[in-house]
């Protein structure tokens, strides 16, 4: 396959993925907001979502200070902003456009109502009153594309490379989320346990549709401890770094070629971590430093494949990189 066809792909997918992840974010705090809390101003509620996107800079460049309005455009809306919903969505439908005939035309017609939908909704209802409605619309158009993507496109280096770019996203994107809430939110000593941190770290497990699956697993009240386990090293947790790193070693055997063979080490050495750790001995050496060199570790095989596969050796993968 061309390395340039591959490349579009592989982007069109991160793009699609990471705009259901912004969205899950969005919904999340917008809920967490709603819950009364004295101790947190407006900014200090919305500020994390910001660090999540690694767009802390890029906003305070455009806006004079943090509200939520301010906050919910400039994810959802913004041009300016490379990672709000709305330059994901373009950017995905554009990658898509570049490479029809690599695709299903099933996967084109999604993809491209998905983009023309979104045009025609009300920006006004959304930040108004539709917030969360408009959150379940870009996961559900997400679901489908996923679906449709499975269910038609052949199983060649395309599909392939299409799946690699959804995984090594959402490995990124539920680090991300999965750090800012111990690092940024951690609460003081007397609210541990409390009302408001309960909701938070239950808010967080529906974030990534994983909180019935607690439930199920561990039959008891959420605790953080179990919230990192579940998130971080549970294999039948399909959103879980455990379960994106399984996903990504068994693509990157599929990729034809030798091109590839310091992408699998990479992903192979990642994918030991977690299948063999134990979340007591990451607590023990700080669940933020290992979130940390997981980010790492994921933005340099992000790097190798763009390097091995994609003819981009010079590039870095920020959070707010664009593509296509």
């Amino acid at each position: 396959m061309l390395s340039r066809t591959a490349d579009h792909l592989y982007w069109m997918a991160r793009y699609i993925e990471r705009a259901e992840n912004m969205a899950r974010m969005l919904d999340v705090t917008y809920r967490m907001s709603l819950v009364q809390n004295a101790a947190q101003s407006e900014a200090a509620l919305w500020v994390p979502l910001l660090h999540i996107s690694d767009t802390v800079d890029d906003f305070n460049k455009a806006y004079d200070e943090v509200t939520a309005s301010n906050v919910i455009y400039y994810i959802s809306m913004d041009e300016r902003n490379p990672s709000s919903i709305y330059s994901c969505l373009r950017a995905a439908r554009e990658n898509a456009h570049a490479v029809r005939v690599a695709m299903s035309l099933e996967m084109w017609e999604n993809i491209n109502s998905l983009w023309l939908e979104f045009l025609q909704l009300d920006k006004l209802v959304i930040l108004d009153s539709g917030l969360t409605e408009f959150c379940d619309w870009v996961k559900s158009r997400s679901h489908l594309f996923r679906g449709v993507t499975y269910g038609t496109m052949l199983r060649d280096d395309g599909f392939w490379f299409t799946r690699l770019g959804g995984f090594i996203e959402r490995a990124d994107d539920m680090a991300r989320l999965l750090d800012v809430k111990y690092h940024l939110l951690l609460p003081s000593a007397s609210d541990v346990g409390g009302a408001v941190d309960y909701y938070e770290w239950s808010a967080l497990l529906r974030s990534a549709s994983a909180y019935l699956a607690y439930l199920k697993v561990y039959r008891d009240a959420v605790v953080p401890l179990r919230v990192a386990e579940l998130l971080v090293l549970r294999k039948d947790m399909p959103r879980s770094l455990h379960a994106c790193m399984d996903e990504l070693t068994t693509i990157l055997e599929h990729l034809s070629g030798n091109a590839g063979r310091e992408c699998k080490r990479l992903a192979g050495e990642i994918h030991s971590t977690l299948k063999y750790g134990l979340i007591e001995d990451i607590y023990k050496e700080g669940l933020h430093e290992f979130l940390e060199a997981f980010l790492r570790q994921n933005n340099r095989l992000g790097l190798e494949i763009q390097r091995a596969y994609l003819n981009s050796p010079e590039l870095e993968l920020p959070m707010t990189q664009t593509q296509g």
